[in-house]
């Protein structure tokens, strides 16, 4: 064949950045496409079938069948040609083809007699490449055939769109989890540095309630109290965006004096009226004095709402009213409003004022300041109460925003409970983790005041020294400190030393999540700073006294299995060595499916580990995994799971090591 010019697309550079745009070239095979060259060879009826993109110097097949090879030279290819055109080209014979009857593929090569492609054309129509069928043999195409080659080129096509959206998509979703990551990372890191010395200031305001005061004093330290509650409550705000997104934010439901919450919020804001408002608290005579509910919630929302009327009046009055709606056999009905006569909301702005980061107007925050997140956190508490926040407003005249909650009925018996936490586990030696000097002083005087032992680390590493020198009951670990971090600590206790001590978390973190990360790193309680003693003093009870970390491994029981062996000898042989080789293998595809929510397949493998169990008498290993399996039905992990996949995790090995040492003993008889 005589020597022509090479024919180029008038818009070959923009052809090429489309190609370009694929990420296709020199990538691996994938079925998708291999599928659409077997379905082309099949419909056709031909034994040469491929997918090829042309790039400036070369045609590279993406898939193929019948060539053998993965990229020709650009100028001795059919598919030059093809992709100047826009429609299917065919060639029933090359010999008859002026253009081919002496190319070398024709009269030599792969010998091709027939010729159909069509061009890979983009969205935005450039012939990015071609999708072949051809024969050594001549051949013409029915209508049909035809048409199958177009549809299976759209295909193509469909699918290089998909794998580009999707690349892009896990591109978008990669920089977004590290926008999370970095949120979270930020977030923690704040967490902990306002809520540690906060801790010392509301731990060291417990610590001298419980001293000896006179009236006037007990009333300021109440006060102190109250207002470092509240103030937590308000940095908490921040924080709250974050378990309210994720779902982790929850109603923590005790007894509490509804009338003396509801007076310390009053008297923690009256501070703030300046003389010309006049500050109300109008309590129903009806109004319960005790019921259940979570007070540091209804405080924030009362603080944020009460704390923006006194800010946005300046002459008038502002007032919180409570009153009893109605009542059943359980629990009350309660109206809270608050009420000023201050700057008013415009009518517009009352479909938004709810919303994240705004303001009725971009003046309000230079005047008044604020972060316009108060209004929408209330919201959102006031929702997990199951009612509504609502507003009524009117420019220049005031507002009042109410809602309605309902509140379970309690007894000042219920009140008393929790008044003084009392130690009933004699003298336990406890080894607190803490980097915070000041920290460690109140942690140490709350502990000695109870009635324990306390040796205190300022790391991981000086905490993983003691332990080994010395027997504790319980270790107190802080998750942020130098050199070892609470749960690297906590991962070296259980894996290198094999400790089972209880280990309660003690973190200034409280984010969504961080409760479920400290149970599956291994640890047996958590307790947020700032703490109250009794919940402190409550979380070391339960985890003393839990028996789930401190196990006594079972051993399997062989029994059955013997007296079946003497039936049918090697019976204990076979199953023996199937269980050392299999329980392993399908451990950790149960602990894989349950990382990955794939409830079918643990219900799948728990129930082959059940015929092992039971086969071995493991009957408190198979309530274990039954537990998981309960997991499964209901569709949701919980940290207990990780408890319990690690306990069937250890027995199981421990098993099968023993098993093993009783095999080779058995072969050396």
């Amino acid at each position: 064949m005589k020597a022509t010019k090479m024919p180029i697309p008038r818009n070959e550079a923009q052809r090429l950045d489309a190609l370009k745009r694929y990420n296709i070239l020199d990538t691996l095979p994938d079925n998708a496409f291999d599928d659409a060259t077997a379905l082309v060879s099949y419909i056709c009826g031909v034994p040469i079938a491929y997918i090829s993109f042309i790039d400036e110097n070369r045609q590279w097949f993406k898939s193929e069948t019948g060539l053998g090879v993965s990229q020709v030279p650009r100028e001795i290819t059919f598919c030059r040609y093809t992709i100047m055109d826009s429609k299917l080209v065919e060639i029933p014979d090359t010999l008859l083809s002026e253009r081919f009857k002496d190319d070398p593929n024709v009269t030599g090569g792969f010998k091709i007699r027939f010729y159909a492609g069509v061009p890979l054309t983009t969205p935005d129509g450039y012939h990015i490449g071609v999708l072949c069928a051809a024969d050594h043999v001549p051949k013409k195409l029915n209508a049909r055939q035809r048409s199958a080659l177009k549809i299976v080129a759209r295909h193509v096509i469909n699918t290089l769109e998909l794998e580009t959206k999707n690349n892009e998509l896990a591109s978008q979703k990669k920089i977004a989890e590290r926008a999370v990551a970095a949120k979270e990372n930020f977030l923690a890191n704040m967490s902990h540095e306002i809520r540690t010395p906060l801790n010392a200031v509301i731990g060291f305001t417990e610590l001298l309630a419980g001293t000896k005061l006179d009236q006037q004093q007990r009333i300021f330290v109440q006060d102190v109290q109250t207002a470092g509650e509240n103030l937590l409550l308000i940095v908490n705000d921040i924080l709250d965006l974050s378990k309210i997104e994720s779902g982790g934010l929850t109603l923590d439901i005790q007894p509490f004096n509804l009338k003396k919450a509801l007076r310390h919020v009053y008297d923690l804001l009256k501070v703030k009226a300046v003389p010309e408002v006049e500050f109300n608290l109008y309590l129903d005579a009806e109004l319960p004095e005790m019921v259940s509910g979570d007070q540091g919630r209804l405080n924030q929302i009362l603080v944020n709402l009460a704390g923006n009327a006194l800010k946005f009046t300046s002459e008038g009055e502002v007032t919180i009213s409570v009153k009893k709606t109605g009542e059943t056999h359980d629990a009350y009905q309660l109206r809270f409003s608050v009420k000023d006569t201050g700057i008013g909301i415009p009518q517009e702005y009352l479909d938004t004022v709810f919303e994240r980061f705004t303001q009725a107007e971009e003046s309000t925050t230079r005047k008044f300041g604020g972060t316009g997140l108060g209004l929408n956190i209330v919201k959102q508490l006031v929702e997990l109460h199951d009612s509504q926040i609502q507003v009524k407003s009117r420019e220049g005249y005031g507002s009042e925003f109410f809602f309605t909650a309902s509140y379970k009925k309690a007894s000042f018996e219920e009140e008393q409970r929790e008044s003084k936490p009392v130690n009933d586990l004699g003298r336990l030696s406890i080894l607190l983790c803490e980097d915070n000097r000041l920290n460690q002083k109140l942690a140490q005087n709350v502990i000695e005041s109870f009635g324990f032992e306390i040796d205190t680390a300022e790391n991981g590493e000086q905490g993983i020294e003691l332990l080994s020198h010395k027997k504790y009951d319980l270790v107190l670990m802080d998750l942020q400190m130098p050199v070892k971090d609470g749960y690297q600590t906590t991962e070296y206790i259980r894996r290198e030393m094999n400790n089972p001590i209880p280990i309660i978390a003690m973190t200034a973190h409280s984010l969504a999540g961080e409760q479920d990360r400290c149970y599956k790193a291994g640890m047996d309680g958590y307790v947020p700073k700032p703490f109250k003693q009794h919940e402190l003093l409550q979380a070391i009870k339960t985890a003393v006294k839990k028996e789930s970390r401190n196990l006594q491994r079972p051993k399997a029981d062989l029994s059955q299995i013997e007296e079946t062996d003497r039936i049918k000898p090697g019976w204990k042989k076979e199953v023996t060595s199937q269980f050392i080789e299999k329980a392993p293998i399908e451990l950790k595809e149960l602990q894989s499916a349950v990382k990955r929510n794939d409830f079918e397949t643990v219900l799948q493998t728990a129930e082959q580990l059940q015929l092992w169990l039971h086969l071995f008498l493991l009957e408190s290993l198979s309530e274990n995994l039954r537990a998981v399996e309960r997991e499964a039905i209901g569709r949701k992990f919980t940290a207990e799971t990780a408890d319990h996949l690690d306990i069937l995790h250890c027995c199981i090995l421990e098993i099968i090591k023993d098993l093993k040492s009783e095999v080779k003993r058995q072969s050396f008889l």
